[in-house]
């Protein structure tokens, strides 16, 4: 058994760069910094913050709904997997890139066209589990 599962709690670095192929299908990529802070050692030596960057890659619905609401600065949980290529440049020379291709998504930033626990996903497989959902009012939804 082996399992592929990231996720990421940062903000997003740029606009998404979106395009669509022949077929229709909406690709969209940004980069998104997650942020470990700094600290100072017992002998007094600061560790300065260290800020990560990812390669996000979001397909079909996720990519349409990162074009339309998701902005450089905004504050993102994703969870995806991860993955990794390689390609050669335009000198001949090998590239390594590694993305994470996001399969949940919510929008934690405040604004005012979107509720702060806005919350969409994309169903990869047939089987997939839906995004849950909020209880009604009453409670009677919840598992417990």
């Amino acid at each position: 058994m082996s399992v592929n599962k990231v996720i990421l709690l940062g903000n997003v670095g740029k606009d998404p760069e979106v395009r669509y192929l022949d077929t229709g299908i909406a690709v969209a990529t940004f980069s998104l910094a997650t942020t470990e802070k700094g600290y100072t050692l017992n002998n007094g030596t600061h560790v300065p913050d260290r800020t990560e960057w990812h390669n996000l890659v979001l397909w079909r619905g996720l990519a349409e709904i990162a074009e339309k609401y998701v902005h450089k600065g905004d504050k993102l949980y994703v969870e995806g997997k991860i993955k990794s290529r390689s390609y050669e440049d335009q000198s001949g020379n090998k590239r390594y890139i590694t993305e994470i291709f996001v399969d949940n998504m919510e929008m934690l930033s405040a604004r005012s066209t979107q509720s702060s626990d806005q919350q969409v996903s994309q169903q990869t497989s047939p089987t997939a589990a839906s995004t849950a959902q909020k209880p009604a009012a009453g409670g009677e939804d919840l598992p417990f």
